[in-house]
């Protein structure tokens, strides 16, 4: 397999990546209104739609802002550091800025309920469509991971196998996917549990991932990415009191997820 994945088309190169990027916002906004359909909505259509376009405008600002600080070196030492901020971007940063622009607009619209429950399985399946295209890079965007020896390890391009980060990430999403499924099944999740769940686990697993990738580390030995992900649980700590997190079994109130 060459990498990066591209198509010739009409003379013009057409990245495997594009597509998947594209791909994975209009599949996960389809399977979002899907569910939406299907499983009914506590908040009304007017403040979801402001609650969407805050989430949104969040996930931009935070995942390029994220972006651009993960390898603060280079940022400083670039001459368009605009477009240097503009065309770097990470998901971690993407799901912090939106989770924090959605909290602002619910206090801006006086929205209390939990709203991030629905958003769970489409943001899955659109990371996993967009972890594809990360893969299919290869060594041309720092999505990588680091030299390894395991029988797994794959070459992308430069005869050293590596750690195929990019599939641990996939993998993971789909246990997580379907342990949710079995977990909304099995227990009633209170409003908003399903998503803390779920950004906890990512958060977590992040976390760790960011171990066998190359990164700029800190005076903490830690990356940015790292730290934000700390942060983030960090969030979660100091929420652990309100009632999101909580699950339902035989009407018996289980501890926070």
């Amino acid at each position: 397999m060459n990498f990066p994945i591209a198509f010739d088309i009409n003379g013009h190169t057409l990245y495997l990546h594009a597509i998947a990027e594209w791909l994975a916002f209009f599949a996960g906004f389809r399977y979002y209104l899907l569910l939406r359909r299907r499983e009914g909505d506590q908040i009304d259509s007017e403040n979801r739609i402001w609650i969407i376009i805050g989430c949104m405008f969040g996930a931009l600002i935070g995942s390029r802002l994220l972006g651009a600080l993960e390898n603060y070196p280079e940022m400083l030492a670039s001459r368009q550091r605009l477009l240097y901020f503009f065309t770097n971007k990470t998901i971690v940063g993407g799901l912090l800025g939106g989770l924090f622009g959605v909290e602002l607009t619910k206090k801006i619209v006086g929205e209390t309920r939990r709203s991030g429950d629905l958003f769970v399985f489409p943001i899955i399946l659109a990371l996993i469509i967009g972890r594809l295209g990360c893969f299919s890079m290869g060594l041309a965007e720092q999505t990588h991971g680091l030299p390894a020896s395991l029988p797994w390890a794959i070459d992308l391009g430069d005869g050293i196998p590596r750690h195929p980060v990019s599939l641990y990430e996939i993998l993971f999403l789909c246990l997580l996917w379907l342990y949710l499924i079995w977990l909304k099944q099995d227990r009633l999740p209170a409003p908003g549990g399903l998503f803390r769940f779920f950004m906890i686990a990512y958060l977590v697993f992040r976390f760790t991932l960011d171990f066998i990738k190359p990164h700029f580390s800190w005076d903490t030995g830690l990356s940015t990415i790292q730290m934000a992900c700390i942060a983030g649980l960090v969030w979660y700590a100091i929420d652990r009191a309100q009632p999101a997190g909580k699950f339902i079994n035989n009407n018996q109130h289980l501890p926070d997820a």
